[in-house]
């Protein structure tokens, strides 16, 4: 069985914790280690095989950091150049299975959901994997307990010819009123579809293949213009562009008729939103959880996260408070779906709150933008041991870098130079720089930035250990891109 986990998702119900460049999978939510790291450590067990992840492009290097940060292990990372979402995933990694001769039970999840009775994910999986075998497609349902909105549902009927306990899908029910919800409770036989499968690699192929021809055929085309090598693949993005979008509800489950049910008892919950995330957590004696420098008066089962500053509530029941360094988001409980609305709102302004905190993860490490002002920016910059930036040049601004701990090795021009705790130097615009870390603790920077333009894309990479130089000056010498 190879568990196949999807870590494409933006997480934007989460706002503003969860950002479009670092989502919520990559946050630790619900204890000292991230849902992704959770995600992976529960599937260490006998007849588990080493997962594949599918991110997005973009995340790569976090995963990366948060696969070596647990000592956590993944067979392949495939990475798309967008969302498409799960059908498409999902395709091109059978058929990659395929065609390597792996024709073996894929075990499909999501990297954000929480489980936390190990024991009883194990015994749904040992039923699934009786009724995988014989060719059916299983879905593993939460039963719903109760009226809950904001998930899918599945209603099940008996079937004699699938093993004990497992029962065949009748009907997927979109996200449904409160009233409709309260009569699913009360009618029985109806799960919450948790978005977790198992189905052997050949099925699930035959059955894109014959209900959606188009995910199929693109797919395919998609996998042969791909890049791989032994540890990714890297979809080509222009063929895979043309791929539709769709989940593998819509373009498998609901329309195959080997689709069946297994029950899911296992303390499931996709936290998918901020009154989900209050349930899951541990609370006080009042229902509040809390997390930062939070104080509370007189109030009732509040989610209350702080990041840094101190935040303090008096009188209020049912509110979700979250504060970042350049967002607050305040809200019902009752009305946090809304969050995603919000968020979209939020783009068509062209805000950058949704799409980075201000502390960015890099490959090499991270920066934090302190402060910023018509012509200049502040930022705290963070390099890993042994680790470097960029070749670069900016058009638009120069640099201060002033060394807080640590020793820098910084590249100006044709010169190459050490700078030790509290020495600093100045890049002028147009100068071709770099900074890398020699030493065996994280270096620490405070980098000034002026100038007239000072976004992220002016940059222009010319040699690059991570793979980002920019195309156009690959082959081309540091001293003639100097002059």
């Amino acid at each position: 069985m190879i568990p196949v986990i999807l870590s494409g998702g933006s997480g934007s119900r989460l706002w503003p914790l969860s950002r479009k460049q670092f989502p919520k999978q990559f946050l630790a939510l619900t204890g000292e280690h991230t849902l992704f790291q959770q995600t992976l450590e529960r599937l260490v067990f006998d007849g588990m095989d080493t997962p594949i992840v599918v991110c997005n492009k973009d995340h790569r290097f976090i995963v990366n950091e948060q696969l070596s940060t647990r000592k956590l292990e993944c067979q392949r990372i495939l990475m798309e150049p967008f969302g498409r979402n799960t059908a498409p995933a999902v395709a091109l990694t059978a058929m990659m299975l395929v065609n390597e001769g792996r024709d073996e039970l894929m075990l499909v999840l999501p990297a954000d959901h929480v489980i936390d009775d190990q024991k009883a994910l194990q015994r749904a999986l040992a039923l699934a994997t009786v009724a995988a075998e014989r060719g059916e497609m299983v879905l593993f349902g939460v039963p719903a307990t109760r009226p809950e909105t904001g998930y899918g549902y599945i209603k099940s009927t008996n079937d004699s010819l699938l093993p004990e306990g497992v029962s065949r899908v009748q009907q997927f029910v979109e996200k449904p009123d409160e009233k409709r919800a309260v009569e699913f409770v009360k009618s029985g036989g109806y799960f919450w579809n948790s978005g977790m499968f198992l189905f052997r690699a050949s099925r699930f192929l035959e059955e894109l293949k014959k209900h959606d021809p188009d995910i199929y055929d693109t797919c395919v085309l998609t996998l042969e213009r791909s890049a791989q090598d032994a540890d990714t693949v890297t979809f080509d993005e222009a063929t895979f562009a043309c791929c539709p979008d769709n989940s593998i509800d819509y373009a498998v489950m609901e329309k195959t008729q080997r689709a069946c049910v297994v029950p899911l008892s296992a303390g499931w919950s996709d936290v998918g939103c901020w009154a989900s995330l209050w349930a899951v957590n541990d609370k006080d004696i009042n229902g509040n959880v809390t997390k930062g420098d939070v104080v509370i008066q007189d109030s009732k089962n509040c989610m209350i996260h702080g990041n840094g500053k101190l935040v303090s509530v008096i009188g209020l029941e049912n509110i979700v408070v979250v504060e970042t360094k350049d967002a607050m988001m305040i809200a019902h409980k009752d009305k946090v779906q809304g969050v995603k609305q919000m968020v979209a709102t939020l783009n068509e302004q062209g805000r950058s709150e949704t799409q980075n905190h201000c502390e960015v993860y890099r490959p090499w490490g991270s920066y934090d933008s302190v402060d910023m002002g018509g012509r200049f920016q502040v930022k705290h910059i963070s390099v890993k041991p042994g680790a470097c930036l960029s070749l670069q040049m900016h058009h638009h601004r120069a640099e201060h870098w002033i060394v807080v701990s640590g020793t820098a090795e910084v590249t100006c021009d044709d010169n190459v130079f050490l700078l030790c705790e509290n020495q600093s130097t100045y890049i002028p615009i147009a100068s071709v720089h770099r900074l890398r870390n020699p030493g065996k603790i994280p270096l620490e920077i405070i980098e000034v930035q002026s100038g007239s333009y000072l976004g992220e894309d002016d940059i222009e990479r010319f040699e690059d250990i991570y793979g980002r130089s920019t195309p156009v000056e690959r082959g081309v010498s540091v001293k003639t891109i100097a002059q």
